[in-house]
C-alpha cells in the first residue's frame, strides 16, 4: 500500500502463553534471530551478492550471488502495449507460474492500481467494473524471460494485491480494499463515487484464457492480500492486510470441493481463526521462538456486506467498513495479526507472513503508524493438526524488514519478499528458521537516474520445473524478472 510504514520498534513485550513444540513441527526449531544459514552441503554460511548485468540491455540492476543470472521484462518506465492492444498498467504485484504452451511458462499477475478510471485494455466478460483501474495479465514466457504472448486476463478490478495458484489450472487474485459506491472516500481521502461495483473480493482467473470478472461473494468483503489452496480438505485459505487495524486469517470452505467441480463456488462458509483458550489472541505482539498455538475457527454471519447511507445520506467511513468483516469474528474471539500478506501452501502447511508484526503489543496508536510495532514474523499453519506456529520473527530492520509476498522452492525452501523504505532483498528462510540472502534490489529509474532500492519485490513464483524464479519489482513503473542459477548451492 501506498503509505509510510512505521520503521521504528517501540519496545518489546512478552508473549502470551502457548503449548509445546510438538507434533507436525517437532524438529522445526527455529534458529536464533537473523543467523546465517548453514550452506547447502553443510558448509559455510552463504550471504555474498554480487552485481549482475540483466540480460535484457547489460544495465545492472540486480545483484545475486555467483553464477546466476536473470533478464528484467515489462518494465512499465517506457509504455508497452501487448498482443491486444492492452497498454500495460504498473504496479507488478503477486504472481503464479504455471505450465504454459510451447513449453513456455503462464504468468497470471495482479497489477496493485487504486481508484477509479478507465478499466486498462479492451472490456468484455473478464470487465467486472468498468470504472476500476486494477486487474491481471495473462504472459507466456521462456524460463529466461523471453515474452512470447500476453494479454489481459481481468479488468475492472481494484488494488489487486496478491492471490494464490490452484491446482486445478488457476490463479485466484485478491482485492485490497472494500471501496464502492457505497463507502465514504478512502484513506487518501478519494470519493469512491466513480465505482460502478462493490470491491472487496476474490475472483478466479484460468490459466488458458480469460476470467468471467465473477467475485466469489461469500469468501468475504475485506482488504484480501492472498490465498491458498488445500486440496486435500478443499479449503481456501485466505489473509488480510488492514494496514491500520488488526487484520485477520481466515478460511473458506466452498460446497463443493473445487479438486472435483475444478472451479470454487459462491456457497461455502467463512470462518476466522482463533486461540483456544485466549479469545481476542494479540498476535501482532512480541512471540517466543518457536511459539505454537492450538486453533479453532469462529463463523462469519454475514460475509458480503453492504453498507447502508447514515443520516442525510453519508455514506460510512471507509475505516468503519474496513473492519465490518473483521469485527464479526473477532466479537467471537478471533485473534489479531498484524498486516497479513503473503502466503504458500506446502505439504499440509500454509506459510504465511505478518509485516509489521513482533514488537510492543498494539496499544491503540495504530490509526497513526499502521497496526504493528515489529518487523515481521513467519507464520506456519498446520491444516491438518489445526496448530498455528511461528517459523521467523524479525529481531529488528537491518535483518528482516517487513517481509511480504512468499513462496516456496522445489526442495521446500520458503522465499520471501521485502517491502522495505530502505535496501529491499529476496531472502531464503529455511522451516527452522535460519536467514539468507538470494537477491538485491539496485534498480535506477531510467527517466531520473535516481536509485529504485526502495521499490519491494513482489509476486515471487517458481517455474514449474523450479528452475527459473520469477519475481517483480512493484512501483508505479513496475518490472518482472526471471532469474535462473545454481539455486542447490544456496540452499533453494
Amino acid at each position: 500500500m501506498a503509505v509510510e510504514r512505521r520503521t521504528v520498534l517501540k519496545g518489546a513485550a512478552a508473549a502470551a502463553g502457548a503449548t509445546a513444540l510438538a507434533g507436525p513441527f517437532a524438529g522445526l526449531v527455529a534458529g536464533p534471530a537473523g543467523a546465517a544459514p548453514v550452506g547447502a552441503l553443510g558448509g559455510p554460511a552463504f550471504r555474498g551478492l554480487r552485481p549482475i548485468p540483466d540480460e535484457r540491455d547489460g544495465k545492472v540492476r540486480l545483484h545475486l550471488p555467483e553464477g546466476f543470472s536473470y533478464r528484467s521484462f515489462h518494465d512499465t518506465e517506457t509504455p508497452i502495449t501487448l498482443d491486444d492492444g492492452t497498454v500495460l498498467p504498473g504496479r507488478h504485484d503477486g504472481m503464479a507460474a504455471f505450465a504454459g504452451p510451447d513449453g513456455n511458462v503462464t504468468l497470471i499477475r495482479n497489477h496493485e492500481v487504486a481508484g477509479t478510471g478507465a478499466a486498462f485494455g479492451p472490456q468484455g466478460a473478464w470487465t467486472y467494473d468498468p470504472g476500476a483501474k486494477g486487474g491481471c495479465t495473462h504472459i507466456d514466457v521462456s524460463d529466461d524471460g523471453q515474452v512470447a504472448n500476453a494479454f489481459t486476463a481481468i479488468n475492472g478490478t481494484a488494488n489487486n494485491c496478491s492471490g494464490g495458484p490452484m491446482p486445478w489450472g488457476a490463479w485466484v487474485t485478491c482485492e485490497e480494499t472494500v471501496n464502492g459506491p457505497d463507502v465514504g472516500p478512502d484513506f487518501t481521502g478519494a470519493p469512491n463515487t466513480g465505482f460502478t461495483k462493490k470491491h472487496g473480493y476474490v475472483f478466479e482467473v484460468p490459466v488458458d484464457g480469460r476470467a468471467t470478472a465473477m467475485p466469489i461473494t461469500q469468501a468475504g468483503r475485506f482488504p484480501h492480500e492472498a490465498v491458498s489452496f488445500d486440496p486435500r480438505e478443499g479449503r481456501l485459505y485466505l489473509t488480510e492486510d488492514n494496514f491500520a487495524f488488526p487484520s485477520g486469517f481466515y478460511r473458506y470452505t466452498p460446497a463443493t470441493n473445487p479438486m472435483e467441480s475444478g472451479h470454487l463456488d459462491n456457497d461455502g462458509t467463512l470462518q476466522m481463526l482463533a486461540i483456544k483458550g485466549q479469545p481476542n489472541a494479540h498476535l501482532e505482539g512480541h512471540q517466543n521462538k518457536g511459539v505454537v498455538y492450538d486453533v479453532e475457527w469462529v463463523d462469519i454471519a454475514d460475509p458480503d456486506p453492504t453498507f447502508a447511507p447514515g443520516p442525510g445520506g453519508a455514506l460510512p467511513s471507509n475505516d468503519s467498513c474496513l473492519q465490518a468483516v473483521g469485527n464479526q469474528g473477532r466479537a467471537l474471539g478471533a485473534a489479531g495479526f498484524s498486516r497479513l500478506e503473503g502466503q504458500i501452501f506446502d505439504n499440509g502447511v500454509v506459510y504465511f507472513t505478518s509485516t509489521q508484526a513482533g514488537g510492543a503489543q498494539e496499544t491503540g496508536d495504530e490509526l497513526i503508524n499502521g497496526y504493528g510495532n515489529g518487523f515481521g514474523q513467519v507464520w506456519a499453519y498446520d491444516t491438518r493438526s489445526q496448530k498455528l506456529r511461528l517459523v521467523y520473527q524479525s529481531p529488528g530492520k537491518q535483518t528482516f524488514d517487513f517481509p511480504d509476498n512468499i513462496t516456496v522452492s522445489n526442495r521446500g525452501t520458503l522465499v520471501v519478499c521485502e517491502d522495505s523504505n530502505q535496501d529491499n532483498y529476496v531472502r531464503g528462510l529455511s522451516r527452522g528458521g535460519q536467514l539468507w540472502d538470494i537477491a538485491l534490489n539496485r534498480a535506477e529509474s531510467a527517466r531520473t537516474g535516481l536509485p529504485r532500492y526502495d521499490d519491494e519485490f513482489a509476486g515471487s513464483t517458481f517455474s514449474p520445473d523450479g528452475q527459473t524464479l520469477f519475481v517483480n519489482i512493484q512501483a508505479s513503473a513496475g518490472m518482472t524478472f526471471a532469474i535462473w542459477g545454481p539455486w542447490e548451492r544456496i540452499g533453494v
